[in-house]
């Protein structure tokens, strides 16, 4: 089993008909889109070849911020007025497939780095696509910047859904990032941009290294790795930037395997994250390491089941391993297939090879259309559905 070839099938099978990608279909908790895991999910089928996916997904993402925009606006002149916005007044980090708001009040929705992003992954997609803004973006992309021009400095939850009380360094990369992408679009965004990376500079910083939130302890997380990759608010090669990743290696990665969230993690166990191996190894990739990239690559592709599906993380060299049974009796068994999971996965194959178009495109079991292009062979059950989104011409016969 090719599991490049079978992580963009899972991602295409699962892929709703509004267009949004459900976190994990399999995983009750996660039957929802997430701005976060979606928004590298269309990066990596564009990387793929995908296009159409990754713009059915965009399409579902402007219409869901578009469609709330009313109350997101009310929320905005509340701030002017120096008075807080009510909960549903923000952009959810997560919505139903179908666009609709989550309204259990229980559950954090006031995560601000999925917004960032969101226009990222969107910038992605019309540089490598070559398309042109609709209007329809270009008004989600204003709402989008003044929401975040807003409330950046503003404490929220991390991309865990835990610490509301706190600033994270993550978000704030992904914040930058986002906004950078647009910057013409407000006045304000240059000067914003100036303040998150001084914010980041002087105040998430405990000697050499990143650590996990502002003027917080000296712990590092797995999710530092894009302070530099795909956030850009340093250089990879920055000292601090290596020093970083020298600390995650440390302090979260046990026995050379696979990478944890942080020290104290303990959802599942606190196990080892598939998304965030990837993520160390797609650095390393970018950096010139390619045999630390290789290395995380294959531990990447034992995880996979016999289906090809990779789970969220792996319950080995626990944290605290008696919390794993507790989130078991409360949730059922760890989410499998997560759909970021597999993004991730792409990501770091592309990052090795630079065209997993290609070889989505010469997989084995494809054949040649009829205008001389490699298609690629899905399962039958799937095909009608497949044949729509990826650059196929036609369709086998069904087997």
């Amino acid at each position: 089993m090719d599991l490049l070839y079978r992580s963009v099938e899972i991602i295409l099978e699962n892929q709703d008909a509004s267009g949004a990608y459900v976190a994990c279909p399999t995983f009750p908790t996660y039957h929802y889109c997430w701005f976060r895991d979606a928004s590298y999910v269309a990066y990596a089928m564009d990387l793929a070849g995908c296009s159409d996916s990754a713009a059915r997904y965009h399409d579902w993402a402007v219409h869901t911020i578009l469609t709330h925009r009313a109350v997101v606006r009310r929320g905005l002149k509340k701030l002017e007025r120096g008075l807080l916005p009510e909960l549903g007044e923000y952009i959810h980090t997560r919505y139903h497939l179908d666009g609709s708001a989550e309204t259990d009040g229980e559950w954090p929705n006031f995560q601000l780095d999925g917004i960032g992003t969101w226009l990222w992954s969107l910038s992605e997609h019309l540089r490598l696509t070559g398309r042109s803004l609709t209007d329809e973006q270009r008004q989600a992309i204003e709402l989008c910047v003044d929401y975040l021009v807003a409330l950046w400095d503003r404490p929220c939850y991390d991309c865990w859904e835990e610490r509301p009380d706190r600033l994270h360094t993550y978000t704030l990369s992904a914040l930058y990032r986002g906004l950078a992408c647009f910057a013409e679009v407000r006045p304000a965004v240059p000067d914003v941009l100036s303040r998150i990376e001084a914010a980041v500079r002087m105040r998430a910083v405990r000697g050499d290294h990143f650590i996990k939130d502002l003027d917080g302890e000296d712990a590092v997380d797995g999710n530092l790795v894009a302070v530099a990759l795909p956030n850009c608010l340093v250089d990879p090669s920055d000292p601090i930037m290596h020093a970083t990743i020298a600390r995650i290696e440390s302090d979260l990665r046990k026995n050379g395997s696979g990478v944890h969230r942080y020290a104290a993690d303990t959802y599942y166990g606190g196990g080892e994250w598939i998304l965030l191996t990837a993520w160390l190894g797609w650095y390393y990739a970018q950096v010139g390491e390619r045999d630390r990239a290789r290395q995380l690559l294959a531990w990447v592709e034992a995880q996979a089941d016999h289906r090809g599906d990779l789970p969220e993380q792996i319950a080995v060299n626990l944290n605290q391993p008696a919390y794993l049974n507790k989130w078991r009796e409360r949730w059922g068994e760890n989410a499998r297939p997560l759909l970021w999971s597999h993004a991730a996965y792409i990501i770091l194959r592309h990052a090795l090879n630079r065209s997993v178009e290609t070889q989505i495109k010469a997989y084995p079991h494809g054949r040649q259309s009829s205008e001389g292009a490699s298609t690629c062979w899905p399962s039958s059950t799937i095909w009608k559905r497949l044949c729509a989104w990826l650059p196929y011409s036609s369709a086998p016969a069904t087997k």
